[in-house]
This record gives structure tokens, sequence and C-alpha cells, in this order.
């Protein structure tokens, strides 16, 4: 395989910049600026286009919102004729310690609205994702506040050296596969 298409789910606007909902949007862009790439207006979605050693990457973030992110998702699939295992969505987790990562194959939406989408979309839940942790420190009823908060000052901390990280996984799953990349990224702390 030599194209991939690495989807960063997260919330258009200025609003939402900087929140622990848009990790996924922050772990593309880097890897964009990484590789030198350049966002362009695509449908449903924001693209960048960039390669490693070789490889196509292309980069996606969906302007349709996290709840209707499936749209883009099979717009962008079905453009670049990539079949779902050459696709990886990087997602924000609540159920994850802060800054723990874990990749799987395919699994359950596990409460996420924006796989929740995807996986009725796509009428598959078979696609490779990896949950970026961001705790579940907060009161009851208080999660959509804390998921769409910005980050703290201690997150800020190490957030630049969590998200370089995601680009080392996403690196591994272009290169490796995601049973070799599960395999170096799904360790125990």
């Amino acid at each position: 395989m030599k194209k991939f298409v690495i989807v960063g789910l997260g919330n258009i606007g200025s609003e939402y910049k900087n929140t622990r909902h848009n990790i996924g949007f922050n772990v593309v862009e880097a890897l964009a600026d990484q590789y030198n790439g350049e966002w362009e207006t695509s449908k449903n979605a924001y693209k960048c286009t960039i390669k490693i050693k070789g490889r196509t990457v292309v980069l996606v973030k969906p302007t349709t919102y996290m709840n209707l992110s499936g749209k883009a998702v099979k717009h962008h699939i079905t453009s670049e004729k990539i079949t779902l295992n050459q696709m990886l969505v990087v997602t924000d987790d609540l159920s994850l310690d802060y800054g723990a990562i874990r990749i799987r194959a395919k699994g359950s939406a596990g409460g996420h609205n924006g796989h929740k989408d995807i996986i009725a979309t796509l009428n598959s839940d078979q696609y490779p994702r990896l949950r970026f942790g961001i705790s579940s420190d907060f009161s009851k009823g208080k999660q959509v506040d804390y998921v769409l908060g910005k980050w703290t000052q201690d997150e800020l901390f190490d957030l630049d050296d969590l998200i370089n990280h995601c680009i080392k996984a996403v690196e591994a799953f272009v290169f490796l596969g995601i049973n070799d990349c599960m395999t170096k990224f799904n360790k125990k702390a």
C-alpha cells in the first residue's frame, strides 16, 4: 500500500481551537507542518496531501463538525480509492489517562459521537483508529464543558511532545501496518 488517509476529528471554528475535542485536528496539523504540507478546501473537509518517504498520505480535517464526520470520511476514502484498512482516524478519548494513546484495528464507537457517525455512514467499524487520552477529570454533568474546554496549563506543558508521539504512531501505521503499530505503541506504562 502506497496511499493512506489520516483523518483528524475535531470541530471547525475559533471557539473550538485548542480544545480537548480537537486533538485529532492538532495531530494532523502538526503532521502537515512537519512535512511542509499545505491545506486546501475539499468536499466536507480541509485536505492536505504529503509524501512520507515516497508514500502518499492524505490528511483530512472534516468541516462537518464532530457529530457528522462520517460524510467527510466516506467522501475522502472513496475519492482517494482506498480501503478502510488504509485509513486511520485520530480522536480524543475520555476513558484514557491524559496523553495515553491506544491504537486499534477496529472497534465500537465507545461513546464517541465522531466514531458513531463514521460507523453509521460506512456501515462498518472495521477501520483503524488512534485514540488520544484526555482523561475524565470532570464533575458529574460537566462532560460537554470538559471535552469542549481548553487545555489546562499543566496539559499544555507537554502537549507538543505528546502530539509528536502521535505523529510517530501515524508514521508507524503508514510504514509498519496496523498490527506492528499496535505492538509498538500500545505498551503498558
